[in-house]
Order: structure tokens, then C-alpha cells, then sequence
């Protein structure tokens, strides 16, 4: 008879710097062998379904809608010209759509049934790599074929800003997922097969009508944004940023669009390389789906830089360009190949520049400017205004160099070569791989001529903290207390928890997560009626989470209380989903438009 779970695991301030150093040396002594990953990364099915799998335990009839997740699913193209093709890095897997359908039970109201679906979204790309053995087109960590001569590397610049329409139709976009985006409705000039959109409900599998979004869309960290049918997973159409308006021309741009949670517009940035380089600040009006440019970023602090995310607030975009400068002044990716090689090495002598826009008046531009110190992050997890506006709070995933681009390459993760014990074996790289939640104060009424340096209120170390961090999206741009996301403990190559951390008391809560059980980002889901405005009710919902079991090689739907860390229940398949990025819950809300939940939109 199996031992009874331990339950959550509390830890408090005191306990930091001890969990802190139990994970690198979890590391450094290698506990990883012992949790495999592997499923997630061979053998990935597409099941276009939907089907039926079976629900134990309680998912609250609240939560019913549809729970869409992106992220890799192809990694290895056997029988290519030049052999098997293998994909380096964790972020380049070809592009695979998941959906899990949460309905009411039509015989028995009382119950839940879950159904899933998926589907490839790069299946032109497999088919060329098919047949030619070779990633010609840029990527985030592939490495340059050696094959490739001078020219064909001058040939490449900015390829896929040049490749012609029906090319771009190849490009894999398998990041962030954003349904309901607005501003999209006039590109019809640049989709592909049928139309674009679909009636605004569905038959799942149970006969249980579920609301659908009018459009989903996948987006990257760069200008293209794919379209995919919200019911059958189906890649129908693409856009590029220009599709908005035309001064978005920049090769770059943000994976996490930010939502204004009031009114629904859609803010994000495009950065453009040239003589100097450029970022646009852009909104797109979700009520007539017109593109305005509210600041335009150059000069002194403007760096080329790969940016995976930035911060909104109530009255104020922020964009902080980390210490991940792209070698000369951008123009090294093409000829790299791919971004992780393009970025120059890190230097403590680099500082993230921050900068604060007005975004209530696009006259007001630019309202401040900040520095910190040098540092990296992937997610920004949310900002919101003090003191009558006169400060910004702004909460994020901090890393201390640039190591961890090097931690989630394939041959590291998966345990190949001796490239884990070479990553985690040398100290001063581990240190730099952990990150902290911290918490940056800016002061708007500090105003000077150069960059004013930024408070560090508090970094809450990992693994009190974890990436992938999502918040109760009813908080997005307003003060929040709990933060969820996937810590590394040192026990895995990957995401090896889920924590709770309160920034409020500096407390974790942990799930007491099954050996060898890897889970993907927690989705929170708001029970229907709380409110933003009592801080009692923050943690009233629950969390969805793709786990995998790496022993069983099958994975399944969890469903934890966000206030205890308890598994309430969990649906689970008799197959492996890869281990994705992120993902956006649609709620079937009968009080009024679906609500959309998740990293992509609303964090």
C-alpha cells in the first residue's frame, strides 16, 4: 500500500537560504538522474480528437471551459539527406497546440468531463526539414549548419523578414497563446486556407455546448503571429505586425502581449535594427481594433536586446531592455543563425535600463527612465501604482547572468553527453542559472536628467521561487500578494514544484509534487463572483497544470486549490504531452463575455 501524501510543505523567511543551497547541491551531486524527462521530449502523438479522459477527484463545475497550451512537440526528424535531425534547444521543438475541453457532464450536471485535443502547427517546417536535413530559417538556439558557407550566411539576413508570403506560412510560433485578439479582423490579406472565423460555440464530445473565442493566436519573439481554428487546433492564417500598422516593421518583438484587464486593448512593442535601434510601443484598440503608436525608443540606454516580456500598469507601460544585448546592434542574429548565439557574453557593466510610458496620452511619451543592476529575466510577472501613481511596482523573475539560456538546451535537460554534470558542476554557472522574485520600486517623482537608479525592495530566492510565474489575472495591473509558479529544486533537469509564494510574509507553499511528475505552467482560474478589490479572496480559485509523469510516460490535467496547494482532482491521459510554455483558459462564463485567464494575456 502506497504512504499517504506528505501534503503542501510550508517554508518561511528563515528557511531561504537553506532551500536555496539544498538545491545546488541537488544539483551539483546530480539527484537529477533519478527524475526522468525524456517523454516529454520523444515520441509526442497529435491526438485531433476530441477525447474523452477519465476525471478523478473534483474539477469545480466553475472552472468548465476551454484550457488551450502551446509549446515544442517535434524534436527529432529521422531519415532526413544528412540523417536525424535533432533539435538543440528546449525552446525550437517544432510547434504543437494543445486543448483541454472542461464541460458539465449533459446526464449529471453535478459532474465533470474533460475532453482533449491537439495539433501540430508546423508541419510545413517538418516537411522541409524532411527533405533538406537542415533549420535554414532563424531560430532561438539551433545551431548554424557548419555546411553553410560566407554567402549563404550574407544571403540569410534577416530571412525571415525577406522569404517570400507563402514561406512565412513555414515559420514555427509556438510560445504564447492569445485568444480573442483584437485588431486581427482586417488581415484577411494574410491567411491561409479557409476563413478565419467560426461560429461561437461547439459540440464537445459530451454533447456540452462550450463557448469558443472569436480568434486564438500563437505568438513568438518575433513580428509573426499564427492563427489556428479555436475548435480543431487547425493553423488557418498568419499575420506579421505591419498587418497592425504599417511603422511596425522590426524583425522583433514580445512572445507576451499585455491586455488592459478594464477594456481589453492590447499593448506590446516591435523592435526594429538599422542605423540605431528602435522599439515602438504599440496599442491595438480592442473596441475598433485600430493600431495607435504611443512612443518611439532611441538613443542613449536603447539597446538591441532580446526581451521576452514587460510590465503594464494602470497608467503605464514599462519596458526594461535587460543585459542581453544582441551583437551588433542586432544584426548578429541572422548571421548566428539564432538568437542565444547573437547575444553578446555577459557583463556586469551592463545595466537594465528602464523606461516608463505614459500610455493614457501618446503625447507624454517617454515619462522616465531607470537603471539596475545588470540581470536577466525571461517573465515579468505584473506592476501596478502606489502612492497615487507617483511610484511603480513591477515583480520579476530575476536571473544574475545569462547562464540560463545554456541550462534549457536538449543534451543539458535530457542528460546527454555529460552536458548536465558540465552545466550544474560548475558553481559559479549554477548560481547564475537560479533566479529570485524580486521586487523593483520606481519612483516617478525622482525625475533627472540621466537614468535614475531603481530600488530593490526584496529577491526572494529560488526555489521559494520559480519561472513560469502566473498570478490571479484579476490582480493583473493592481497590487497582488501571491505569486505561483514552477520552481527548480535541483531533483530534476526541469521544473521539479509548484509554489505559492506570498510576498506579503516571504512564505512558500509548496505542492508535494510525485517523484518523477513534471508540470507545466499553473494556470489560475478565479472562482466566478471574487473580487480584486478584497484581498481575502486573491487565492480563491484553482490552478490547471499539464503534468507529466516521466515514469509512465503518460501525462495528466491537474487541478490544485490555490489557497492550500492541495490536489483536488486531475484527468489524466494513456500518453505524454511535451513539456510546453504556456497557455490562456477561456472561461464559459454565462454572466457576460468568456473571461480569458493566463500568462499570455493578462500577466
Amino acid at each position: 500500500m502506497s504512504p499517504a501524501p506528505a501534503g503542501p510543505l510550508l517554508r518561511g523567511h528563515d528557511d531561504e537560504q537553506k532551500d536555496y543551497e539544498d538545491a545546488l547541491h541537488n544539483f551539483q551531486s546530480g539527484a537529477y538522474r533519478e527524475w526522468p524527462n525524456k517523454a516529454g521530449f520523444e515520441g509526442l502523438i497529435e491526438e485531433r480528437g476530441p477525447i474523452e479522459i477519465a476525471v478523478s477527484g473534483t474539477i469545480p463545475s466553475w472552472a468548465i471551459g476551454s484550457l488551450y497550451r502551446t509549446g515544442p512537440g517535434v524534436y527529432t526528424i529521422h531519415d532526413t539527406p544528412k540523417g536525424t535531425y535533432h533539435t538543440d534547444h528546449w525552446f525550437d521543438g517544432l510547434a504543437h497546440t494543445h486543448r483541454f475541453d472542461i464541460t458539465l457532464d449533459p446526464h449529471d450536471e453535478t459532474k465533470v468531463k474533460v475532453f482533449y485535443s491537439s495539433r501540430r502547427q508546423s508541419e510545413l517546417l517538418m516537411e522541409l526539414i524532411k527533405k533538406t536535413g537542415t533549420m535554414k530559417y532563424l531560430s532561438f538556439g539551433q545551431k548554424r549548419d557548419p555546411c553553410l558557407g560566407l554567402f549563404a550566411k550574407v544571403m540569410g539576413t534577416w530571412q525571415s523578414a525577406m522569404v517570400p508570403r507563402g514561406e512565412k506560412w513555414i515559420e514555427n510560433v509556438s510560445v504564447a497563446i492569445f485568444p480573442n485578439a483584437p485588431g486581427l479582423e482586417a488581415a484577411s490579406g494574410n491567411f491561409m486556407g479557409k476563413g478565419a472565423f467560426i461560429p461561437s460555440a461547439q459540440q464537445a464530445g459530451g454533447g456540452h455546448r462550450i463557448p469558443l473565442p472569436k480568434n486564438v493566436w500563437a505568438t513568438t519573439d518575433n513580428n509573426l503571429m499564427k492563427q489556428m481554428d479555436p475548435q480543431t487546433l487547425e493553423p488557418i492564417g498568419f499575420a506579421t505586425q505591419s498587418t497592425l500598422h504599417p511603422a511596425l516593421k522590426g524583425p522583433l518583438s514580445c512572445a507576451h502581449a499585455q491586455r488592459d484587464p478594464v477594456n481589453g486593448d492590447m499593448y506590446n512593442f516591435n523592435q526594429d535594427f538599422g542605423r540605431e535601434t528602435v522599439y515602438r510601443i504599440f496599442r491595438v484598440s480592442a473596441s475598433t481594433g485600430q493600431t495607435e503608436i504611443i512612443a518611439e525608443l532611441r538613443g542613449e540606454g536603447v539597446n538591441a536586446a532580446y526581451i521576452h516580456s514587460f510590465f503594464l500598469t494602470e497608467h503605464f507601460v514599462v519596458l526594461c531592455i535587460p543585459s542581453s544585448h544582441i551583437g551588433w546592434g542586432g544584426v548578429k542574429i541572422p548571421w548566428a543563425g539564432n538568437i542565444a548565439d547573437a547575444i553578446d557574453p555577459f557583463h556586469a557593466g551592463r545595466k537594465m535600463r528602464w523606461f516608463v510610458v505614459d500610455r493614457t496620452d501618446a503625447k507624454l511619451g517617454v515619462v522616465e527612465r531607470f537603471e539596475s543592476d545588470a540581470g536577466f529575466f525571461f517573465h515579468s510577472i505584473n506592476a501596478f501604482e502606489e502612492d497615487d501613481g507617483k511610484r511603480i511596482v513591477c515583480d520579476m523573475m530575476e536571473y544574475r547572468t545569462l547562464d540560463v539560456i545554456q541550462k534549457m538546451y536538449c543534451n543539458v535537460i535530457l542528460q546527454k553527453d555529460g552536458a548536465t554534470e558540465r552545466f550544474w558542476g560548475n558553481e559559479k554557472r549554477a548560481k547564475g542559472a537560479m533566479l529570485s522574485l524580486a521586487r523593483f520600486s520606481l519612483s516617478l517623482e525622482e525625475r533627472g536628467d540621466r537614468f535614475t537608479p531603481v530600488e530593490k525592495v526584496f529577491a526572494i530566492p529560488a526555489p521559494h521561487a520559480g519561472e513560469l510565474p502566473t498570478i490571479n489575472p484579476l490582480y493583473a495591473t493592481r497590487k497582488h500578494r501571491y505569486v505561483y509558479s514552477l520552481p527548480y529544486q535541483g531533483k530534476s533537469t526541469m521544473m521539479d514544484g509548484i509554489v505559492k509564494t506570498d510576498t506579503k510574509t516571504r512564505k512558500a507553499l509548496f505542492w508535494d509534487i510525485p517523484k518523477g511528475h513534471s508540470p507545466g505552467e499553473a494556470i489560475f482560474v478565479p472562482r466566478p463572483g471574487a473580487s480584486w478589490a478584497d484581498e481575502q479572496e486573491e487565492d480563491d480559485g484553482v490552478l490547471l497544470s499539464v503534468v507529466l509523469n516521466g515514469f509512465s510516460k503518460t501525462s495528466y490535467l491537474l487541478c490544485l486549490d490555490a489557497r492550500t496547494m492541495k490536489e483536488i482532482g486531475r484527468a489524466e491521459m494513456e500518453f505524454a504531452i511535451g513539456l510546453g510554455f504556456h497557455g490562456a483558459h477561456v472561461a464559459a462564463d454565462t454572466l457576460g463575455p468568456a473571461r480569458v485567464t493566463g500568462n499570455s494575456s493578462d500577466e
